[in-house]
């Protein structure tokens, strides 16, 4: 085994530990088109952000609109299925076995993740800390989430390896300073190989000894 042992694992939520950019794109998309119908694909251009910045640029000019899409919002997110990526549990099983800590770092608030919960109380025991939304004053790409995930797990940013699907979760890793693995999940492995030290479309072939070769 080359390279040296990660301390911690820190892993943003959708689009990594559960599937379900597909489920928001399905959302978004009906947004959008109710909205703002002369713009096709604007839900492909909003993609991994968060709803502060989704409110902030595509949806400004609908203040008074916020608080209705909101609501309907969170009913979807109640409904949604929140499976896990292929071999995700299974990984990170494998990492605490090695001794790694792990910690969720998600733009999502408190209560969207009870809906996470409610279908994987499992969760709770996978990581040593999980971080939502009201945990940060910055969004991603900022790097903010990612040094706090490391603070809470007693890790320094080059200890760890943070694991993203989104442009602006991938940068935020890199610029947090840690080593960083792209889920071709909601991006294409192209597109986001260039952010990423490593690009696996899932878990199910990863091991622990892959990420310790990414540790220099």
């Amino acid at each position: 085994m080359n390279g040296k042992k990660p301390k911690a694992a820190l892993f943003d939520l959708d689009g990594v530990v559960v599937d379900t950019e597909s489920q928001y794109s399905i959302f978004w998309g009906g947004e959008c088109r109710r909205y703002f119908p002369d713009q096709p694909g604007l839900e492909d251009r909003i993609k991994g952000q968060t709803l502060v910045q989704i409110y902030e640029t595509a949806f400004a000019s609908l203040r008074n609109e916020q608080p209705l899409i909101t609501q309907r919002l969170n009913a979807f997110e109640q409904q949604m299925s929140y499976n896990y990526v292929p071999g995700v549990q299974a990984f990170i099983t494998e990492l605490r076995q090695h001794g790694v800590r792990t910690a969720v770092v998600t733009s999502s608030n408190v209560p969207k993740m009870q809906n996470v919960y409610r279908q994987h109380p499992e969760l709770l025991e996978l990581f040593d800390a999980i971080l939502t939304a009201e945990d940060f004053t910055e969004s991603k790409p900022h790097p903010q989430c990612y040094l706090r995930g490391a603070a809470r797990l007693g890790a320094e940013p080059d200890e760890c390896i943070g694991f993203e699907d989104s442009f602006n979760g991938l940068k935020a890793v890199r610029a947090a300073g840690m080593s960083v693995v792209g889920l071709a999940t909601t991006n294409s492995r192209a597109d986001i190989e260039p952010l990423a030290d490593i690009v696996v479309d899932d878990f199910q072939t990863l091991h622990f000894d892959d990420i310790c070769h990414l540790m220099q």
